[in-house]
């Protein structure tokens, strides 16, 4: 049977409801400009979610998948190749790390991590010393493991009973997390940065407090840095912004540049937490994926490239500002590279998702972060024109949601 060109209603028919997606369909984009099947053009401020960190069809990355592809795709973890080990090696020598492992995703990457930390108490110290501390509207993934350990319950109360040892407090809040610490602490999880959660900075006193917290308990500091890792703050990673170093870090996105992968990167003694049987993935470091994400990350890691994302954001940011000083719609602007979040007024509140559909009809993608944040984590090389149409799209879109509001 000869196959019609799908259409947004197939998504309906066919798939299963876990989305609800754009009433259009991609299917071409260059850079950061996307069309659909009618050949509209959008500018695109989503990046996959912070994942295309180099654009669509990077001619770079489109060259290492062909090559590779025309080699060795898939062994399976009873043997090892060239591509992981090279990513393994560059990744070690550009952060905190001793070792890597390599799986498919974020979710993954904070399974892992979280597993080793827990592994690694009851090796080194007892059964009892099994609890995990995460904290209030963080988002570490979609597994029964990491969907409990995000603070966000509508993400997993009805997915019931839940991995137990887990708790959560407020974040930012350092005496908070001293009352709950204690000796059966086996690990404290927190981002950075909370992207899902409204694009938050944790305070570097805060993320300071916690080093020291793990440290006097003998807990696994573990960062999520899933959405905030591989150049999008401007660092490499946003540890190295904060000068405070965690045991564990999880890794995943932007280091593929749209590939799937996922990585968790540790120290030589947290790595003994997971040995051979312990933990694994069929697909994880696959060759395709980590040839791929060794380009993106010898492009990515460069002063040159990461200081050009920092005089991005302050151009971004600086048109947001001009933008709201003539609508009034946000009540702050928060950025960490070119992870921005725009808070909406109490006029607007809980209106996010329908600013971001009337954007796409001005051909601009945003995302939001809950209810009251829009959000941006647009490709860290997005060309200047593409920033500029796209920022013009987005308030025009403004201007008219006001007029109709």
């Amino acid at each position: 049977m000869k196959n019609s060109i799908p259409s947004r209603k197939d998504f309906d028919q066919y798939m299963i409801p876990v989305y609800s997606p754009a009433p259009f369909i991609p299917v071409k984009a260059h850079g950061s400009t996307l069309f659909d099947q009618s050949g509209k053009d959008y500018i695109d401020f989503v990046g996959g979610i912070a994942v295309n960190a180099l654009g669509h069809a990077n001619p770079e990355l489109r060259k290492a998948l062909i090559e590779q592809s025309d080699n060795l795709w898939h062994t399976g973890n009873g043997y090892t190749n060239e591509p992981v080990l090279t990513l393994a090696k560059h990744l070690v020598e550009a952060t905190f790390a001793d070792k890597a492992f390599f799986c498919n995703s974020g979710a993954e990457a904070n399974e892992a991590a979280l597993k080793l930390a827990r592994r690694y108490a009851r090796q080194n110290f007892s059964e009892d010393k099994n609890e995990i501390i995460a904290f209030n509207n963080a988002f570490h993934g979609r597994t029964l493991f990491t969907v409990s350990t995000g603070g966000q319950p509508n993400y997993s109360k009805d997915f019931a009973p839940l991995p137990g040892g887990i708790s959560h407090l407020p974040f930012n809040d350092l005496e908070a997390l001293k009352a709950a610490s204690s000796d059966k602490t086996a690990a404290v999880i927190v981002e950075p940065i909370q992207g899902e959660g409204g694009v938050i900075p944790a305070t570097p006193e805060f993320l300071q407090g916690v080093r020291e917290l793990c440290d006097q308990h003998n807990a696994v500091l573990i960062f999520d840095e899933v959405q905030t890792g591989v150049g999008r703050t401007g660092h490499l990673y946003a540890y190295q912004g904060y000068g405070v170093t965690p045991d564990v870090l999880s890794t995943a996105k932007a280091l593929g540049g749209g590939f799937p992968i996922g990585a968790i990167l540790t120290t030589d003694k947290f790595a003994t937490g997971l040995t051979v049987g312990s933990h694994g993935t069929t697909y994880g470091g696959n060759p395709l994926a980590c040839a791929v994400a060794n380009v993106s990350l010898n492009i990515i890691d460069s002063e040159a490239f990461l200081a050009d994302v920092r005089a991005k954001e302050a151009h971004f940011v600086e048109v947001l500002k001009k933008i709201n000083s003539e609508l009034n719609m946000f009540s702050d602007i928060r950025s960490a590279g070119l992870l921005i979040g725009c808070q909406l007024t109490d006029e607007f509140a809980g209106q996010a998702k329908a600013i971001s559909v009337l954007a796409t009809e001005y051909g601009v993608m945003t995302l939001i972060a809950g209810a009251n944040v829009v959000r941006f984590a647009p490709a860290l090389n997005i060309s200047e024109s593409e920033m500029e149409t796209g920022l013009s799209r987005f308030e025009q879109a403004l201007k008219e949601y006001k007029t109709r509001k």
